[in-house]
């Protein structure tokens, strides 16, 4: 039995945080897994830019309400569930990824979720597991699956490492020269066709 492990943002859609940097002008907070490894160090700092701005969930949601997967996410979802289980896992949160899971055709999202005062701002967040990819590709396997892998952040290499089959998506420079085992596809055709190989 295969299942197929993808990152959200970066593979299926924009980044959250680019997008709302650019939105509210704050440029800063274009800081992502893919520039910060330290994924609880990148969200603390970013909770206290939004608070230093007086900036809340609310915001952020209006700037997601306006973002649609990346152009062939969605076409590339639905060939792939076609063919075998698909799970999201993200480190991203509930009420960031909602909306995106819409239009994507609401495929199963494993992500985390933030934590919000009465007044909207955003206090902490909540990982759902530590190491949530790796933990969850573990546990996968655990159950009797094989599991596929694919995203493009320094936060994804250990599930691409622990599956049997990984690949990375539109990553960096970087990530691509210190991984250099690792199949790089720029292209979905390309991604869903290694992936499909692999089954």
């Amino acid at each position: 039995m295969n299942i197929v492990c993808l990152d959200l943002e970066g593979v299926l859609v924009p980044e959250i945080w680019i997008a709302f940097a650019e939105a509210s002008g704050i440029p800063e907070l274009k800081r992502t897994t893919r520039d910060e490894p330290d994924y609880d160090k990148l969200m603390k700092w970013r909770i206290g830019i939004l608070k230093e701005h007086d900036l809340g969930l609310k915001e952020i949601q209006d700037t997601i309400a306006k973002i649609d997967p990346l152009p062939g996410a969605k076409e590339f979802l639905d060939e792939l569930r076609k063919t075998t289980q698909v799970i999201i896992i993200s480190d991203t949160f509930t009420q960031f990824a909602t909306p995106l899971m819409e239009k994507l055709g609401w495929p199963t999202i494993f992500c985390n979720s933030l934590e919000v005062a009465e007044s909207g701002e955003i206090t902490g967040f909540k990982m759902r597991i530590e190491n949530s990819k790796l933990t969850t590709v573990k546990a996968l396997q655990s159950i009797g699956y094989e599991t596929i892998a694919s995203g493009d952040s320094y936060n994804d290499l250990a599930m691409i490492q622990a599956s049997k089959a990984g690949f990375l998506f539109r990553s960096t420079d970087k990530i691509k020269a210190d991984y250099p085992d690792l199949p790089a596809f720029e292209e979905y055709k390309d991604l869903l066709q290694a992936i499909k190989k692999a089954l």
